[in-house]
């Protein structure tokens, strides 16, 4: 646990700071491919992919294994059942490395949906990059995006306290037209 300690002052850096999502409803989302893990085991995510599914819920968080990111990885795995019953996929998205992630995907997302690394590149084309001198690595703001199947930003919920980011991205997958089958 000594190893996140750095990364724990950051985050509360981070947390004090305001936070805004430009990717705004009706936006494309930047498709991406990049290494996660889910359950403890690494994987290639590929949103396109994910999106042939149905929508995503595509969640940034600023760093594993600190209160408020270990908080609302627990909050989304309860509520994935729910997530799953309206026809979505949940993927967690950091900078921090797939080891890192491997584990928190067992202990803090009780090995129910992946969580990826994303580059600092990736994190500016969400416009989720905090670009602030004093963290000590890249780090994403806390910005959840409801992501319909056509690749297009549905819902937006950005703010850094982890409290309604479930709440606010289930009620708008709920609200996304069902395709008809």
């Amino acid at each position: 646990m000594r190893h996140f300690a750095p990364f724990a002052a950051a985050a509360m850096i981070a947390a004090a700071l305001p936070a805004s999502a430009a990717l705004a409803p009706g936006a494309r989302a930047p498709d991406f491919t990049t290494q996660g893990a889910i359950a403890g085991k690494a994987f290639r995510v590929k949103l396109s992919e994910q999106l042939k599914r149905g929508p995503v819920v595509l969640y940034f968080f600023p760093a594993a294994f600190t209160s408020g990111c270990n908080a609302e990885a627990k909050a989304f795995a309860d509520a994935v059942p729910q997530f799953r019953a309206a026809g979505a996929t949940v993927i967690g998205m950091s900078a921090d490395n797939v080891e890192q992630l491997q584990k928190f995907s067992t202990e803090h997302c009780a090995g129910k949906f992946a969580v990826a690394s994303a580059t600092p590149e990736l994190l500016r084309q969400y416009d989720v990059l905090l670009d602030r001198p004093n963290l000590p690595r890249a780090m994403s703001d806390r910005t959840s995006y409801v992501i319909a199947p056509n690749g297009r930003i549905a819902f937006v919920h950005s703010d850094m306290s982890p409290v309604d980011h479930v709440r606010t991205t289930l009620d708008a997958v709920r609200k996304l037209p069902r395709p008809r089958g």
